[in-house]
């Protein structure tokens, strides 16, 4: 078979007189554990011996209930009383899909049961499986029903005898009821009850609390219970087992204490359907509160004063303030830290501290807190003071240099005691840490940097002091420059005042030198006991140099690069002119010069104006037939070329043309008119200066 329903049967005030009544009937579940019975007929008149019902007018002691079939077959049950001498009656209505108001008119008469049994007699009734459905009522027992799937049910019970001594509800059949609990798309996992359980599954389970009585917020154990499942189950907590059962006076945050047994309930409503037969469906379940308060005790440690700068370093988890097993122990700067849980200390077995009081905070297992405190005090310290060594520059290297870190005046006395430990650091989380030692203290290569020196005493006492180096940097003159010079000229090198001494590669041991031609030099500066070595060049101008000329007619313009702006021009190296254009030349060869701001020996080179042809007529004659520039073949890349007057090519004499035109383009005589050209070619000179010629020239051509 399927269930048991153990209901017990207590006294409860008349607040909870309407599960008395159909509209308010206890859902009973396929895994309910219901324990409720009224006393007395609830908040409505209910006529339940009309239409064939069969109990009396005057309602006595009833409880209603409500069920829905979740699987087919033959449902019947054992109503057993506590008190075999207790009478009991019931009626069963239904099925219905609408509730209780169908099984009412206006004035709550109720249509006829489907079973019905007021038999007079003490003891076990029910329906009986052996009593088929079309079969009547056999003394106290009525025959069973066969329920189908989604069929609900009212069951109305009545304690004709007003005793409160209780009954059980025994289920029969292969039917089974409809229940949330048993459904594991809603509850895939179990409910679980709060606390320890008890050796004695009757037995309340223990919930551990750290003081009794104390305040507790009941709403922390919900999560728990619920334990993953459909949020459609909700859990209200009670302190009496009615109330549990009701759902009512449902406590929150109150005062408990170790003797009173407390009571869960667990329901489950869907939200989206208010017809849902498994809706109203519960559990209840019950705890108690034990006392598992714990104590801490307070301690006291003593470290070394680290660095002497009023810090020791402390294990506080060696203290002792808890002698039990399976805590947790938080350490905090302050009491005010403590109680705001701010600031706990993260690292408790390396905590670094003045003289000082911390505050320990003990969680037990089951979450109970004991706070106490820890002073912390110093050993006798040793003191150091910090030093500065200084170094010249490794002339390959100008940001290192060598120092013996042991030269450091720290402070020790003189002897060292015995026993003392010294050692060097790059960084002051390695001195503290004790990691990463510079092995070759006495010659240490470093840029100017910060280094730090532990000194242990022979009660592993210590103190950090801090070695600042410093690598002397090469110091250079500001006012010694390189030079540009003309070729030709000398200079004076200046390493200017402010050192303790010079040294020149000439020899010379004063603060300049004169009568300095073009070339690299030094000198060595002395700074301190350091020197520096500084090199300093005389260097020629960069001539300028003729990159191009262009010539019209008797006209040129020329075209400079390098050298330094501004340009000088001259075609007879005496008179000089900011323009780079000259008017008038004669034909022929003609020579230009140039200089830069330096004002050093001018460049000059060579150029030839052509000879101007302004008109030909290729008429056969031999007479002024064509253009003929042979005479400048023995200059470089020499090329003729006319175009018309839109730009287009129409002749090209090179070489192989013997740089020579008749007039004609493309094998055809040209139509007579005016035609320009351009003649360019590299001068014979080391920078091949390029040369442009442009002109025009008429062409009368007859036919």
């Amino acid at each position: 078979m399927k269930k048991i329903l153990l209901l017990l049967i207590l006294f409860i005030s008349q607040a909870f007189y309407s599960q008395s009544d159909c509209i308010s009937a206890i859902p009973l579940c396929g895994n309910s554990d219901i324990s409720y019975t009224p006393t007395g007929p609830g908040n409505i008149l209910e006529i339940l011996n009309q239409n064939g019902g069969c109990l009396s007018t005057n309602e006595r002691y009833t409880v209603w209930y409500t069920f829905t079939v979740s699987s087919a077959g033959t449902l019947a049950f054992t109503i057993k009383p506590n008190d075999p001498d207790d009478d009991y009656d019931f009626a069963v209505y239904g099925p219905t899909p609408n509730g209780c108001p169908s099984l009412q008119n206006d004035q709550h008469v109720f249509v006829a049961p489907l079973r019905c049994n007021y038999s007079g007699v003490s003891g076990d009734t029910g329906l009986d499986l052996a009593i088929p459905p079309a079969s009547g009522n056999s003394g106290k027992w009525s025959p069973y029903i066969d329920a189908a799937i989604g069929d609900t049910y009212y069951l109305v019970v009545d304690n004709y005898s007003k005793s409160p001594n209780g009954f059980s509800l025994v289920w029969s059949g292969t039917a089974s009821l409809s229940s949330a609990f048993n459904d594991a798309s809603l509850a895939p996992y179990p409910f679980i009850t709060p606390g320890i359980p008890a050796a004695n599954p009757s037995d309340p389970s223990q919930v551990m609390v750290c003081g009794l009585p104390t305040q507790f917020n009941f709403t922390t154990l919900t999560a728990g219970i619920i334990n993953g499942n459909s949020t459609n189950f909700q859990v209200t907590y009670h302190n009496e087992i009615n109330d549990a059962l009701t759902g009512t006076n449902p406590l929150t945050t109150a005062t408990v204490n170790g003797t009173t047994i407390y009571y869960y309930r667990v329901v489950y409503h869907d939200p989206n359907n208010a017809g849902n037969p498994m809706n109203g469906c519960f559990i209840t379940g019950k705890f108690k509160f034990v006392n598992v308060g714990i104590t801490a005790t307070p301690a006291t440690l003593l470290a070394c004063n680290n660095n002497g700068a009023g810090t020791g370093k402390y294990d506080l988890t060696t203290a002792g303030v808890f002698g039990g097993t399976g805590a947790t122990i938080k350490y905090y700067p302050t009491l005010a830290d403590m109680t705001a849980e701010t600031n706990e200390i993260t690292n408790p077995t390396n905590y670094v501290s003045p003289e000082t009081t911390v505050y320990a905070k003990v969680i037990s297992s089951f979450g109970c807190i004991a706070t106490t405190t820890i002073k912390l005090q110093f050993y006798p310290t040793v003191v150091l003071k910090d030093a500065q060594l200084s170094e010249c520059y490794i002339e390959n290297n100008i940001t290192f240099s060598t120092f013996d870190l042991a030269k450091a005046d720290i402070g020790l006395p003189n002897p060292v005691p015995t026993g003392t430990v010294i050692k060097y650091y790059k960084t002051l989380a390695d001195a503290q840490s004790e990691t990463n030692a510079i092995l070759n203290a006495n010659v240490y290569l470093s840029t100017s940097t910060t280094v730090y020196v532990r000194v242990t005493n022979e009660r592993q006492c210590y103190a950090i002091s801090k070695i600042t180096l410093n690598v002397l940097p090469p110091v250079k003159s500001a006012v010694l420059k390189d030079k540009t010079i003309c070729a030709e000229s000398k200079t004076t090198l200046d390493a200017g005042p402010g050192f303790d001494g010079y040294e020149w590669s000439t020899g010379e041991t004063t603060q300049s030198i004169s009568n300095v031609g073009i070339g690299s030099y030094w000198v060595k500066l002395k700074t301190g006991k350091c020197f520096t070595l500084q090199e300093v060049k005389v260097q020629p101008t960069q001539q300028p140099v003729i990159s191009s000329i262009d010539i019209s007619n008797n006209n040129i313009s020329i075209y400079v690069a390098g050298g330094t702006p501004p340009y000088m021009y001259s075609i007879d190296g005496v008179n000089w002119q900011e323009s780079n254009v000259f008017s008038g030349l004669p034909r022929g060869e003609n020579k230009v010069f140039v200089k830069d701001s330096f004002n050093c020996n001018p460049v000059q080179i060579t150029i030839t104006v052509p000879n101007l042809i302004n008109a030909i007529t290729p008429n056969g004659d031999n007479i002024n037939d064509v253009i003929d520039y042979s005479a400048l073949a023995y200059k470089k890349n020499l090329v003729f070329i006319v175009y018309d007057r839109y730009g287009n090519k129409l002749h090209e004499a090179n070489k192989v043309r013997n740089f020579t035109w008749d007039g004609t383009a493309f094998g055809k005589k040209i139509p007579t008119g005016t035609y320009w050209y351009t003649i360019s070619w590299n001068e014979n000179d080391k920078n091949n200066t390029e040369t442009k010629y442009s002109g025009w020239v008429l062409v009368k051509n007859k036919d």
